[in-house]
């Protein structure tokens, strides 16, 4: 399992552990749910997040102010535990949906209309989400579009972290992510995009330092990354909001809706369009977090920590 965001101190010392010792603790619990299957194995779930509530006091008062924001009222205990015993689900149900076992699931998917009207104009689709819910489960609108695959951008220092997870849940999951930060990283995205790809962003962190713009979001200003908007900008193509949120016992609801359309701005209108589109997406992001508050996963200060 992974865990919660911690302090700079603390987080730097459990990295190098957590380098160590995470993999084949994923390998036991990968081999464990395929084993015992997600009902038995999904028992295990309840401990960790226990643990967690009581032994990781960082995240923990991340997560009591961030619900405490979004329900408006200090949250009870049992609010706090289902925070984290939500987080831990989607953590656990990645290794299904990495190994293809969406029969296990039943997934509503709302709004495959806007991504069947561009991929029929033959353009490919910049899929910005959060750490909401679980991006794992988007792989569902790509098993619908089984010839355009779904890939995930991010930097390529994460990304070789998150290889290592994936190839311990499923050897081949590494060939859908997509690292920035290498020489021909542009290139081979605007490739993927003109094959008519969905490319998945998580735009809500900053790991590249390309700076933030700060938003309204629930109730006070927070700093959301420039990087993805100014590289869909660069790119001219439009961008979806995506969410998939868990909403209990095996279900997930998909949403995609239209957020941006770069395509055809001029240079002049840029930094317009693109303010525009960051306003657009932190409210669409305020408004899935108070439908499903459970489901967003900043476990730290969100609004005055600047760290990805």
């Amino acid at each position: 399992m992974t865990r919660p965001s911690l302090s700079p101190a603390e987080g730097a010392a459990w990295a190098r552990q957590a380098e160590r010792s995470s993999i084949p603790v994923m390998r036991f619990m990968v081999w464990l749910s395929l084993t015992l299957g997600r009902r038995l194995s999904r028992t295990v779930l309840h401990g960790i997040a226990l643990y967690f509530l009581l032994f990781s006091p960082q995240a923990g008062r991340a997560s009591r102010a961030y619900l405490q924001r979004v329900l408006g009222r200090p949250p009870a205990l049992a609010e706090r535990y289902r925070h984290i015993l939500t987080f831990a689900t989607t953590i656990h149900d990645r290794i299904y949906f990495l190994n293809g076992r969406f029969n296990l699931f039943d997934i509503e998917i709302h709004g495959s209309e806007h991504v069947e009207a561009l991929l029929a104009k033959g353009r490919g689709i910049l899929l910005f989400g959060a750490h909401l819910g679980s991006f794992e489960v988007l792989r569902a609108v790509g098993h619908r579009y089984s010839t355009q695959p779904i890939c995930m951008l991010m930097h390529a220092e994460n990304a070789r972290k998150i290889n290592q997870v994936l190839a311990a849940i499923n050897p081949d999951a590494h060939q859908d992510i997509l690292p920035l930060g290498q020489l021909d990283s542009m290139l081979q995205l605007r490739d993927r995009l003109d094959a008519g790809q969905l490319v998945g962003v998580l735009a809500d962190r900053n790991p590249g330092g390309n700076g933030t713009r700060q938003l309204p979001f629930l109730g006070s200003p927070a700093p959301f990354p420039n990087g993805p908007f100014r590289l869909a900008a660069l790119l001219q193509r439009p961008v979806l909001f995506m969410s998939g949120t868990w909403e209990g016992g095996r279900n997930y609801r998909v949403e995609l809706s239209p957020l941006a359309d770069f395509s055809g701005v001029e240079p002049r209108e840029r930094a317009t369009a693109i303010a525009e589109a960051q306003h657009a997406y932190a409210a669409r992001l305020e408004a899935h977090c108070r439908r499903a508050p459970y489901n967003w996963f900043n476990f730290f200060d969100f609004w005055s920590d600047r760290r990805s």
